[in-house]
């Protein structure tokens, strides 16, 4: 019971701990692509569990007190709301964590290279054309793939 609120080390060092793993995961979630975060797949659903799991020990270290895991719950929930307050203020910070709209389509041409390199599929391609009422490529003023993960699709 006493280890129940007994920190096995200094309440800073979880705030480190948490910062550095939390923007670590952001840097390696945004180099990931935007289709990795925009549209969760099972895949996806096991990834983000594994990677919860694969750093516990990076934020805990050999502490089990419940204070050291409401610490690191409350830092990484403080770091998530001030990256979403930079990003709402700054342009450049907002570029940063989210990034910017990548350019699919224009003019009824799709650009295949750029499809591949942000690893969408035709399939995904085409069902964004659908969802966008847009029965060919030649309707297609312009494409993007936004922040978020989904595709815009604006016809001509």
């Amino acid at each position: 019971m006493t280890d129940l609120f007994a920190l096995a080390m200094p309440w800073w060092e979880f705030v480190l701990r948490a910062g550095v793993v939390y923007f670590v995961l952001l840097a390696m979630v945004r180099l990931s692509g935007k289709r990795a975060v925009g549209q969760y797949t099972p895949f996806d659903l096991i990834l983000v569990v594994l990677l919860g799991n694969a750093v516990q020990n990076s934020l805990l270290g050999k502490d089990v007190s419940l204070f050291g895991g409401l610490l690191l719950a409350a830092t990484l929930i403080g770091l998530n709301w001030l990256v979403g307050l930079l990003s709402s203020r700054s342009q450049r910070m907002d570029r940063l964590f989210a990034g910017v709209p990548v350019l699919l389509a224009r003019d009824g041409e799709v650009y295949r290279q750029v499809l591949q390199r942000e690893n969408i599929s035709e399939a995904d391609f085409e069902e964004a054309m659908r969802e966008a009422d847009c029965e060919r490529v030649d309707e297609i003023r312009i494409a993007l793939l936004e922040t978020n993960g989904r595709i815009s699709i604006i016809k001509r």
